[in-house]
C-alpha cells in the first residue's frame, strides 16, 4: 500500500505539472491583456506594470519564472488585477467553496445510494421506475434552471431561507441542494448497477436458498461489493462539485472560488486563472487517491494487486 501511494502522488505531481504548462500557453493565447481597464492606461504606464509583473519577457521566460517560483517557494504570484497575493485570494474564497461541496455531497449520497439500493432490492417495480425517473431528471435538468426554481418556489416562501448570501447555517441548504442533485442522480444509478450485478452472484442465491434473511444478505454480503462503483464515482465527484459549482454560487452570491474563475478568465488574469486551475488539480489528484484506497479496503482481490 505504501508503494502504491507513493507512485500515485508521483503519478500526480506529473499530472499538475502537464495541467500548469498546458493551463499557462493557453491562458497566453487568450486576446487582450490583464492591464485593459475602463480608464485607459498610458503606454509608459502598461509597460511599468508587464515590467513590475515579469509580462515583458517571452512566454518561455515567463513560464519558467513562473515554474520556479512554485516550485522553490510554493508562490502563486500576485493578481495584477486586483494586486493581491493569489494565494491570499483563494485561501479566503477556498473554505466556502469546500463547505458548499461537502454539504452537496451529503445531499447526494443521502439522496441517492438509499434509492440506488432500494430500487435495486426492488427490481422491476413502481420504486424502481419512479426513483430511476427521478434519477435521469436530477441528470437532465441543468443547475441553473433549479437554482432560481429554488430561489422562486421555496425561499421566497421560507422566511428561515434567503434567495442569496452566505451568512447563516440555514444560507448554505439551498445552494447544497442544487449543487447535490445532479451528482445523487448518478449516484442512484450507479449504486443501483453495482448492487443488481452483485445480487446476481451465486454465493448470494446460495445464501438465499439456506433460509438467510433478506435484509442480513443485502447489509453483508451485497452492499460492500455494490457500493464499489460508488466509491469509485465520489472521489471525482467531490472535486467537481468544488471545482464545478461556479454557476451556483454565482446564483446564490457564494463567496467561493468561482467567482474568481470566472473573473480571472474575463480580466485574463494571468496568475489568479493558474491558481485556480492548480488548486482545482491538486484536489482531484487527492480525492482521486482516496477514493482508490477506499476501494482497496472494501475489495480484498483490488487490495492484493496493491
Amino acid at each position: 500500500m505504501p508503494r502504491f501511494i507513493l507512485q500515485r502522488l508521483l503519478q500526480g505531481l506529473l499530472v499538475l505539472f502537464v495541467l500548469v504548462t498546458i493551463s499557462f500557453f493557453l491562458i497566453q493565447a487568450l486576446p487582450g491583456d490583464a492591464f485593459v481597464k475602463e480608464r485607459k492606461m498610458s503606454e509608459e504606464a502598461i509597460q511599468i506594470q508587464k515590467e513590475r509583473f515579469h509580462m515583458d519577457k517571452s512566454w518561455a521566460v515567463q513560464y519558467v519564472h513562473y515554474i520556479k517560483r512554485l516550485v522553490f517557494y510554493r508562490d502563486l504570484g500576485v493578481s495584477p488585477k486586483k494586486n493581491r497575493q493569489v494565494a491570499e485570494i483563494l485561501q479566503q474564497s477556498f473554505p466556502p467553496s469546500v463547505i458548499l461541496g461537502l454539504n452537496a455531497l451529503l445531499i447526494a449520497c443521502a439522496i441517492g445510494i438509499p434509492l440506488g439500493v432500494f430500487s435495486a432490492v426492488n427490481k422491476n417495480t413502481w420504486f424502481d421506475y419512479l426513483s430511476m425517473g427521478f434519477a435521469m431528471v436530477g441528470i437532465c435538468i441543468a443547475a441553473f434552471i433549479i437554482g432560481p426554481l429554488l430561489q422562486t418556489f421555496v425561499a421566497m416562501k421560507i422566511p428561515a431561507l434567503k434567495v442569496a448570501g452566505w451568512d447563516n447555517p440555514l444560507d448554505i441548504l439551498l445552494p447544497a441542494i442544487t449543487l447535490g442533485l445532479a451528482p445523487a442522480a448518478y449516484l442512484a444509478r450507479l449504486t443501483r448497477g453495482g448492487m443488481l450485478e452483485i445480487l446476481s452472484q451465486d454465493y448470494v442465491r446460495t445464501a438465499r436458498a439456506k433460509g438467510v434473511p433478506y435484509l442480513t444478505i443485502i447489509r453483508r454480503h451485497t452492499l460492500r461489493g455494490g457500493l464499489l462503483p460508488t466509491v469509485a464515482f465520489l472521489g471525482p465527484a467531490f472535486a467537481g462539485l468544488i471545482s464545478g459549482s461556479f454557476v451556483v454560487e454565482t446564483i446564490f452570491q457564494v463567496p467561493g472560488m468561482g467567482r474568481h474563475f470566472i473573473n480571472g478568465a474575463v480580466d485574463r488574469d494571468l496568475y489568479l486563472l493558474l491558481g485556480c486551475v492548480l488548486y482545482y488539480g491538486f484536489l482531484i489528484v487527492i480525492l482521486n487517491l482516496v477514493s482508490d484506497i477506499v476501494q482497496a479496503l472494501l475489495n480484498p482481490r483490488l487490495r492484493d494487486t496493491i
